[in-house]
């Protein structure tokens, strides 16, 4: 069974192990995918009750007062197809829902799938420096 929480509680690195950042040439290990959660405004993790593995995470970054932006959306491919994702996606703009914007920033190929939660599509930029990208 699947199980949502917003809480990085009873979360351990070694229940991020596994498979997350596909096609990522360098990604964070599960110590800097910890901090990553840690240091977010907002998380929340899909966690398989019985491996006690997290299977999915979204996170966001804000001010809490006018603006969030939504970095990462992540599930496992093995458990892609079930409805993960959107549920993570609709309780993080349940929880974000006072705010003025949210903003994701993905590849065109996704922005129909946000768009399913009421969001827009717009023209944005972005700076990358893929040497940190493993967070090292």
């Amino acid at each position: 069974m699947i199980v949502y929480t917003a809480s990085l509680e009873r979360v351990s690195d070694d229940m991020l192990d596994g498979g997350f950042f596909v096609d990522w040439p360098n990604p964070p290990s599960a110590s800097a995918h910890m901090k990553i959660l840690d240091g977010s405004y907002l998380v929340w993790l899909a966690i398989d009750e019985s491996t006690n593995k997290v299977v999915g995470f979204i996170n966001a970054i804000s001010d809490g007062v006018l603006s969030a932006y939504i970095p990462l959306l992540e599930v496992l491919p093995e458990y892609q197809g079930r409805g993960i994702g959107s549920e993570l996606v609709k309780r993080t703009l349940d929880s974000l829902k006072n705010l003025y914007m949210i903003d994701v920033l993905c590849d065109e190929h996704l922005q129909e799938y946000y768009g399913k939660f009421g969001m827009q599509s717009a023209t944005g930029v972005f700076a990358r420096n893929y040497a940190r990208q493993s967070c090292e």
